[in-house]
């Protein structure tokens, strides 16, 4: 069984920081790509940011230069360090990942989602 588990949501205020995690664990062979999405109130969830196993990333051009995703592959972790956030990146955030499991089969897997609120 797999889990991700993710942390560091919090209200903030406009212009501030934040940095979420997502820590993966269970029966893990490889993780493959890993992903941040969001889903705001009344609004469909979108793909927030994406990173490879290589650490190739890609971003929706609402966070470019204000979010940056990375991960640490000898903890099986992903982050997501939130600068200059504004209140309309106020969501429920998920990470997802790609993982391969020991007996062999991969999927994708999702998180509990952690609320961001960035407001005054």
């Amino acid at each position: 069984q797999v889990q991700l588990v993710e942390s560091g949501g919090d209200l903030v205020q406009p212009g501030g920081s934040l940095r979420l995690s997502c820590a993966a664990s269970g029966n893990i062979f490889r993780i493959n790509a890993m992903g941040w999405h969001r889903q705001a109130p009344g609004k469909q969830r979108e793909l927030v940011a994406i990173i490879s196993s290589g650490g190739t990333t890609n971003y929706a051009d609402s966070v470019k230069g204000r979010f940056t995703i990375s991960r640490d592959n000898s903890k099986n972790t992903l982050y997501l360090q939130m600068s200059s956030l504004k209140a309309e990146d106020t969501a429920v955030y998920y990470c997802n990942a790609l993982i391969q499991t020991m007996a062999q089969s991969v999927r994708g897997y999702w998180g509990q989602g952690t609320q961001v609120t960035v407001s005054s």
